[in-house]
This record gives C-alpha cells, sequence and structure tokens, in this order.
C-alpha cells in the first residue's frame, strides 16, 4: 500500500510538470513518465488545434529533423558531457521555436486554454486522490493538511523551476527529480508507521 501511495503521489507530481508542456514539446527522450498518457493526451490536443495537412506535413518533418539532430548528437563521442548538454538544450530551443511557428494565433490561444483545462483536471483529481487516501490510511486532518500544503509547495517549486531561464531542459530535470525525492521524504514524516506500512 505504501508503495501505491508513493506512485500515487508521483505520478500526481509528474502530471503537473507535464500538464503545461505543449504537444510540439516532446523530446522522443527515453525514461519520460507516463509516455503514452502525453501521447494520447498530445494528439488530442493536436485534433483541437484542426491543423491544416500543410501544418501537419511541417510538424512531421520538423519532428524528423529534430529526431536527427538528437540521434547525430548521442553518436557524437568526442564531445564533453557539459557540450552535449547545452547542444541538446539549444536543438530543443530551437525544435520548439519552429514548431510554434507554424501555429496560428489562434492555435496558440487554443494551447493556452489545453494548458488551464488541463490544470483544473489535475487539481480535480488531486484532490480526489487525497479524499481517498485520507479515507484508507485514516489519515487526521492536521495529516491530510500537511500532505496537501507539501504537494502545493512542491508544485509551486516546480513551476519556478520551469520558468528559469537560466537552466536548460536537462537541469530542470535533474531539479524536478530532486524536488520529488525530498516530497517523498516530506510524506514519510508525516504519516504513521502503520500508514506507511498501509
Amino acid at each position: 500500500m505504501k508503495k501505491i501511495i508513493l506512485s500515487v503521489l508521483i505520478v500526481s507530481m509528474a502530471f503537473a510538470v507535464n500538464a503545461q508542456d505543449i504537444p510540439e514539446r516532446k523530446t522522443g527522450k527515453p525514461g519520460m513518465h507516463h509516455k503514452m498518457d502525453r501521447k494520447k493526451g498530445s494528439r488530442m490536443d493536436m485534433q483541437k488545434l484542426n491543423l491544416t495537412e500543410e501544418q501537419k506535413a511541417q510538424f512531421k518533418t520538423q519532428r524528423e529533423s529534430f529526431r536527427k539532430q538528437m540521434e547525430e548528437l548521442k553518436k557524437n563521442e568526442n564531445i564533453t558531457v557539459k557540450d552535449q548538454k547545452e547542444r541538446i538544450a539549444a536543438i530543443q530551443k530551437e525544435n520548439k521555436t519552429k514548431m510554434q511557428s507554424f501555429l496560428t494565433a489562434d492555435q496558440k490561444a487554443q494551447i493556452e486554454r489545453n494548458k488551464v483545462e488541463g490544470k483544473k483536471k489535475f487539481e480535480e483529481r488531486t484532490k480526489e486522490r487525497g479524499g481517498k487516501m485520507k479515507t484508507q490510511l485514516g489519515l487526521s486532518d492536521a495529516q491530510s493538511a500537511q500532505l496537501k500544503k507539501n504537494r502545493e509547495a512542491t508544485q509551486q517549486k516546480i513551476k519556478a523551476i520551469k520558468e528559469n531561464s537560466k537552466m536548460n531542459e536537462e537541469q530542470k530535470k535533474e531539479q524536478v527529480k530532486k524536488l520529488m525525492k525530498a516530497q517523498q521524504e516530506n510524506m514519510k514524516s508525516v504519516l504513521t508507521e502503520d500508514q506507511l506500512k498501509k
């Protein structure tokens, strides 16, 4: 039960991290949480954009170009880790800029609406999960409030990391991983031994 609860929290936090991503931001890199769910969500988001055939072709060409650049970079053994990370960040930034250039102002506005809608749905699911967790573990009101406070603080920190223009994507991912570990440890400090066993 402990693993299930930790997994639920990790999933909810991972979704929060990804909820703000726009469809064209996918990197195709392994290790991304819930890749299938995000792909499904991205397909739905793309359908809401009502892309023209020309736009679809542009997106496809750009995705292939991006994938090729990343593969070539990974094959390059004569590059330092630091240089590779900087190059990855530059390729990702260039890819995002190009992808956004294919969209109309209305489509960009739709993406923003999708973000707001996704955030609202996420908050509803988080509240529902919190209620289930409270019932299943027999959490006190104080414990429930503390877990909620910790969750919200972590979400704010993740948001700040995502908005930090001084960090590249790799650095942001590393910082988010650290926050998630801290969130887990924080949760352990709030729950009793019996609740952790459950």
